[in-house]
């Protein structure tokens, strides 16, 4: 069965360059393309994306699975080999269900659609999005009717990003987890509050950059194994194991934005640069869920980069940088000040007690839109409400509100709910990091991540897509995804920010 595997290994790998392939095209079109390369960028990516459909939804590649499956189940069910049969197979029963020419539908419009939001966010003006949106949202109600019947429209959509999982499944966790948090936010609330304003001031960009270039070094982020640049939406992406890129974007005005999003993309880039090179050039070379990307993501950002042990290390160096905007602020006053807890209209500069409630708007308006009980023309008002009615502010103008995230214009429906589901696992692989490292904060007082990163290589980054999230999170913290050890984190943190009984 070796030949067998080989050949199915070799067109793998084909389809796996085209993928590459295309994210590099998605990186350039957000980098560095014109506005007007958008029309021929969509063919482009709609010719790698039919190809590889077609390629791997073939008859072939369905043989050759027919005559592999009896083989693994004489094999170890944890080898990589067991598991990529199984990974392809799920995958293959996916895409088989999906027509080519519909992911070259996608692809004209996902990136016809991401133009036109660059334009519309810069105008404030949603109507100049407004009809690509309402051709994505066809599109993605369109990919869910070759799944019926399932439990719910959105289990599809979702299940693309966090394979297993369902709608009712995520509402159920998001049920629990919102009261607790809108209590814990009220008693901040009710507090006497941080000022934040030297945040505020002015903030050279180079330096930014340079300070946070210095601190992903230190995390482990490999240069010659990547690169950053700037985009309107700070994202990470994957062109190889050895090629693993970030993006961020740096405000003159706000010193939060730029360091903490090229920490966030840092943890993305140190998971993909993680995965064993075993499993290059296979499905199983990514991370197995979106959700537990998050949850690196997040964890480098806030876990690590908003806690005091962080700043006790690197306060002092960047009061050295910006000595007239932080010469007089303690490094207290600092810690609290980048912990801020306040209702914001952005979600990406959102603090870590209010973050959650920015994805259970997005996730009740996508499954509402999915669903058709709300028209894509409504979507702006709608928007409005339901931060007035999660958060109690409502957005100034539409690039604020309803255009401010990237994610729809590239047809990422879906996707939202797994930011907080990274949440609740960062917390959740927190708790076991610190019994596994009890000095961890010394550690990081010390700037010296090199054991927090050994034990994310082992025991998450390294697997890649081998294992279900649900099950991966379950073999290293023994329960699946548990809301209560973020609560427990949130509620330790900010008790002590802002002296809650």
């Amino acid at each position: 069965m070796k030949d067998k595997l080989d050949q199915l290994r070799e067109i793998l790998g084909e389809i796996k360059d085209l993928s590459y392939a295309s994210a590099i095209l998605s990186w350039d079109e957000q980098v560095n393309m014109p506005a007007k390369g958008s029309r021929e960028r969509g063919e482009q990516l709609a010719t790698l994306g039919r190809i590889a459909h077609t390629k791997f939804t073939s008859d072939g590649v369905g043989e050759l699975l027919e005559e592999l499956e009896p083989y693994a189940k004489t094999l170890d069910p944890d080898s990589n080999e067991a598991r990529l049969i199984k990974q392809t197979r799920r995958d293959y029963d996916i895409q088989a269900r999906v027509p080519s020419e519909y992911v070259s539908r996608e692809a004209r419009a996902t990136s016809a659609a991401h133009q036109s939001w660059v334009m519309a966010r810069q105008a404030s003006d949603f109507s100049l999005f407004q009809d690509n949106l309402q051709n994505i949202i066809e599109l993605k109600r369109e990919y869910s009717s070759y799944f019926a019947p399932s439990e719910h429209p959105y289990d599809p959509l979702l299940d693309q990003y966090e394979p297993g999982l369902k709608t009712l499944e995520v509402k159920e966790i998001f049920d629990s987890l919102r009261p607790r948090q809108v209590e814990l936010i009220k008693a901040i609330a009710a507090a006497p509050q941080v000022d934040s304003s030297f945040l505020y001031l002015d903030y050279p960009e180079k330096d930014q950059w340079n300070f946070g270039v210095a601190v992903i070094s230190d995390f482990g982020y490999e240069w010659d194994r990547g690169r950053q640049d700037y985009s309107p939406h700070p994202f990470s992406t994957s062109f190889g194991l050895d090629d693993v890129r970030i993006t961020t974007r740096v405000y003159n005005d706000f010193f939060n934005s730029g360091l903490f999003s090229t920490l966030h993309e840092c943890g993305h880039a140190l998971y993909e640069l993680g995965i064993d090179p075993a499993l290059a050039r296979t499905p199983l070379a990514d991370g197995t869920s979106l959700g537990v990307h998050e949850s690196q993501s997040r964890m480098w950002e806030n876990l690590v980069g908003r806690s005091l042990p962080f700043w006790d290390h690197y306060y002092p160096k960047l009061v050295e940088v910006f000595p007239s905007q932080l010469g007089n602020v303690s490094k207290e006053s600092f810690y609290k000040a980048v912990n801020k807890v306040e209702p914001s209209m952005i979600r990406v500069e959102a603090d870590e007690a209010t973050y959650n409630l920015h994805i259970m708007l997005r996730l009740g308006i996508e499954i509402a839109l999915i669903e058709g009980s709300l028209d894509v023309a409504d979507l702006p008002e709608a928007w409005d409400q339901g931060m007035e009615d999660y958060l109690g502010i409502r957005p100034a103008d539409q690039a604020e509100g309803v255009l401010q995230d990237v994610h729809w214009s590239m047809g990422l429906l879906g996707y939202f709910s797994t930011y907080a589901l990274g949440n609740l696992i960062s917390a959740q692989l927190w708790e076991r990091i610190r019994e596994d490292i009890p000095n961890l904060d010394d550690q990081i007082r010390r700037g010296d991540f090199g054991e927090l990163l050994g034990w994310n290589r082992e025991k998450i980054h390294r697997h890649g897509a081998k294992f279900e999230p649900q099950e991966l999170i379950e073999r290293v913290t023994g329960s699946r995804i548990n809301p209560d050890p973020y609560v427990r984190y949130l509620a330790e943190k900010y008790s002590t920010i802002y002296g809650l009984g």
